[in-house]
């Protein structure tokens, strides 16, 4: 273990969660469900909303098709939270990068770790608008985008697809490897009350059969557009000690935003390594470990080939090589690194980071029931891309 430069490691805590069931699309309007997803989290954590004195999010509408995202509709920031819970905050504040949840917990521990709130409640409200999800509404294409949309450049999957094949061209690997990646997170999902996926395990043929979104790119390469709400209490660790849950402590944690080498888009597959080798850098020092020291590694898998990516820039395998190592057991949870064990956003639903999240919780405090891993201490959620995204560290003692 190295020397770690968290200063408040340890000294934040989780003290309960609530998530709702991850839907297609919800029968009620999706603050009402943020409403009652915060309420249920309070619950669980054995206080009162009064208590509550500080709220953070990340209320990113990552693909409105046109819309302007509306408060309480499309996206629930912590201000309409607060309001709508009829609470007076001492801290309210939003995360505005990529990297929506780790930016929360980042500003929610930080506030409390500086006595800034008591009791934070962090959220993610998810809508999953009910056109095509990432239909594009331009008639005429300017600045960047003018070189890149009219020719079909458009949207994450194509972005993703351009980082994927180079990296099959350059590492000799095979489409046909990642079925061990998208059937493990659908096998985990499928076992998740909550998850869109539930009780719907995925074969290797399946995952063959897809239909082709973007080469190579295909349907059940990219996790499916959801409606759902997450919710964590976090507060000091003398605190959560006293209440009714084992406490989830703060470890650490890193971002990244690493520049585009054509400032078109961060999806360059040089670039996710580079950037990722820093955020890597910076996450072992901030929280004092190395990567041998995690046990439950939720890598984020919004598109599976980042599986791959989060695997080699935090060093579980090296580079070039995760695609070998996922189809020798390599991510299997009954004997492998259980790296999808929560389902992630493959097996669970477009929840941005939350499934990773609520896993590392779920492990760390005892609570996942009949899916509780033997021996789970250490926990890191990732989410986003390495370069231009974030992973909090979670420890089971402070």
């Amino acid at each position: 273990m190295t020397r770690n430069r968290f200063s408040a490691r340890g000294q934040v805590a989780i003290a309960g969660y609530a998530q709702s069931p991850i839907t297609r699309h919800a029968n009620v309007p999706l603050g009402a469900l943020a409403i009652e997803m915060a309420l249920a989290a309070i619950a669980d954590a054995g206080i009162t909303k009064e208590q509550v004195d500080g709220f953070a999010t990340g209320a990113l509408f990552p693909s409105a098709g046109g819309q302007q995202p509306i408060d309480g509709v499309h996206i629930v920031t912590s201000d309409w939270l607060a309001e709508h819970l009829r609470v007076q905050p001492r801290f309210l504040s939003g995360f505005q990068g990529v990297g929506q949840l780790p930016g929360a917990v980042i500003l929610a521990v930080n506030a409390i770790a500086t006595g800034a709130a008591d009791y934070v409640l962090v959220h993610r409200a998810m809508y999953n608008p009910p056109q095509r999800y990432h239909e594009n509404p331009m008639v005429q294409a300017t600045g960047a985008d003018q070189w890149t949309a009219p020719h079909g450049f458009w949207g994450p999957p194509t972005q993703m697809a351009l980082a994927y094949n180079d990296y099959l061209q350059r590492y000799g690997a095979q489409r046909e490897a990642m079925a061990a990646v998208v059937t493990e997170a659908r096998r985990n999902g499928s076992r998740i009350p909550w998850a869109h996926w539930y009780g719907r395990p995925l074969t290797t043929d399946d995952y063959q059969a897809a239909r082709m979104i973007a080469d190579p790119i295909s349907l059940l390469d990219c996790d499916i557009p959801v409606t759902g709400v997450g919710a964590f209490v976090l507060t000091n660790a003398g605190r959560a000690r006293d209440l009714p849950n084992r406490p989830v402590y703060v470890g650490g944690y890193a971002q990244a935003r690493w520049r585009s080498a054509n400032r078109i888009d961060c999806l360059a597959l040089d670039d996710i390594y580079e950037g990722g080798a820093q955020l890597a850098r910076s996450l072992w020092e901030h929280a004092g470990l190395s990567g041998s020291e995690v046990d439950l590694p939720q890598v984020y898998d919004g598109f599976s080939p980042l599986v791959y990516m989060w695997l080699e820039v935090l060093g579980y395998c090296p580079r070039g090589e995760a695609h070998r190592f996922v189809q020798n057991g390599g991510i299997q949870t009954d004997g492998g690194l259980p790296a999808l064990s929560g389902g992630g956003a493959l097996g669970s639903g477009r929840m941005h980071g939350v499934p990773q999240m609520l896993e590392c919780y779920l492990q760390l405090s005892g609570r996942a029931g009949d899916r509780q891993l033997p021996s789970a201490e250490v926990a890191l959620a990732c989410q986003a891309i390495p370069n231009f995204g974030g992973v909090v560290v979670y420890t089971a003692a402070p």
